[in-house]
């Protein structure tokens, strides 16, 4: 959907700007308008535009050139137009210098303005998947790649982020499903040690033998089937980071061997007598108290200190719902890739859902709910009937209450039944006279039981 991509178009001629504007909007695009610089870098710190047409001549101390200049600090990707009256090759070359991507002469043709947004919005979406693609088979995550704007994530990422060229043991405490995993990679790859392996074992997913060999590694004839040298994840990963997911789920005997390999930095294979030294760091989580463990003697209280050097608790995401939005686009675009499926935005309607159900998979449930919802919807917009019913039925979406609330449902009745006969029963017609989605006049149509009404 076109209006996934916003522009932001920058002229102080109110009749110029207002011009671009709407013919930009009739080929479906959001766009927003400023009349100066100065308001187009304001804006510009608020939202994210893809594309900035801005004129080269404006007053108020900054020019075009400016302009463009500081959204580029801010939005290194962003696509900018300079716009101008007086086309001069000097003026040309110092735009294009300076990081314009196109240089038009007023009075601008509609049509090429069109063709020329299409082309960059072509390549945008290219550059998109390219980098979800690379992402998802890398899965390399930066601190500043992690999702999150609410204080809470923010002063988790700045710890993680300050903690990251350091060689101290993290331990990452949160509900199952908030992204632990995704926060210990970013971890590493923000680090002096991102050019390394990042090993990742889980200590619930093997028995105590089996893991013991996953992580120490084992000589040949350590056991049967041993029939050559293995080595462990904790030697795959020497100079990078092991991470041990689920380590409340540790057994007593390797929560010993561990406490070594932490302390001393070494370790035997199993079957093995030749003492190895390792440079790895460890970065453990859990979705335990481990604290409460170590009070009732299910953890050693040793190992622990040991890894609760730097604790980072990741929240669940109904204490961070204001970030459910930019997660929700953002497993929408992976999802949009991953299945070949055209659904590019999210409705304002399903996102009020998703920002009000209490998400108790937290981020995982909600990149599976996106997912399925891209598999399954019939519309390039993702609509509140695409979510499960887990969410629309548990989402605590606010009502208009009382004698309001009643006329607002009478007046929906009427308003559906009027462009329902007015179409003469053709279901696309009657949602394109109430301009909605086919979709969303089905769901109302089951929702205020009309059927009967209908027929």
């Amino acid at each position: 959907m076109k209006s996934h991509w916003q522009i932001l178009v920058v002229d102080d001629e109110e009749v110029m700007c207002e011009s671009l504007a709407a013919w930009l909007r009739e080929d479906g695009y959001h766009v927003d308008t400023a009349a100066s610089g100065r308001e187009a870098v304001e804006k510009a710190e608020q939202r994210d535009y893809a594309i900035y047409f801005v004129d080269l001549k404006m007053p108020g101390g900054m020019d075009g050139i400016e302009t463009m200049m500081q959204i580029r600090r801010r939005h290194g990707e962003a696509s900018i137009i300079i716009i101008t009256a007086y086309a001069t090759v000097d003026t040309a070359i110092t735009a294009m210098k300076e990081g314009a991507q196109e240089y038009i002469v007023k009075p601008c043709n509609p049509e090429e303005i069109s063709l020329l947004v299409s082309r960059i919005i072509k390549v945008k979406n290219l550059q998109r998947e390219n980098a979800i693609l690379r992402k998802k088979l890398s899965r390399q995550y930066r601190v500043g790649d992690v999702i999150g704007k609410s204080p809470k994530m923010q002063e988790i990422l700045a710890l993680a982020d300050e903690v990251s060229s350091l060689r101290s043991t993290v331990l990452i405490q949160g509900e199952s499903g908030t992204g632990k995993e995704i926060v210990a990679r970013a971890v590493h790859y923000s680090g002096d040690r991102r050019a390394k392996p990042f090993v990742a074992v889980s200590c619930a997913a093997l028995a105590e033998t089996l893991l013991e060999s996953e992580l120490f590694g084992h000589e040949k004839g350590a056991f049967t089937g041993a029939v050559e040298q293995k080595k462990g994840k904790l030697e795959v990963a020497e100079g990078g980071t092991v991470f041990l997911d689920e380590i409340g789920e540790l057994a007593p005997t390797l929560q010993a061997k561990l406490l070594r390999v932490v302390q001393q930095r070494e370790f035997e294979r199993v079957g093995g007598t030749r003492t190895l030294k390792l440079d790895v760091r460890l970065i453990a989580a859990t979705n335990r108290d481990l604290s409460a463990e170590v009070r009732r003697g299910a953890f050693r209280e040793d190992l622990y200190h040991r890894l609760n050097v730097v604790a980072l608790h990741v929240p669940p995401l109904r204490d961070h719902a204001e970030d459910i939005p930019a997660l929700a686009r953002h497993f929408l675009e992976q999802a949009a890739v991953r299945c070949r499926r055209r659904v590019s935005a999210v409705s304002p309607e399903a996102e009020r859902y998703m920002t009000t159900y209490s998400w108790p998979g937290n981020v995982r449930e909600l990149e599976n709910a996106i997912e399925r919802a891209v598999v399954l919807g019939q519309s390039d917009v993702l609509l509140p009937e695409d979510l499960p019913e887990t969410v629309l039925e548990s989402a605590n979406v606010p009502e208009v209450p009382g004698a309001l609330q009643s006329s607002v449902t009478e007046s929906k009745r009427q308003l559906i039944v009027e462009a329902w006969r007015q179409s003469n029963g053709d279901h696309n017609q009657a949602a394109a006279r109430l301009n909605i989605h086919p979709n969303s006049l089905r769901r109302l149509i089951r929702s205020l039981h009309l059927r009967d009404a209908l027929q």
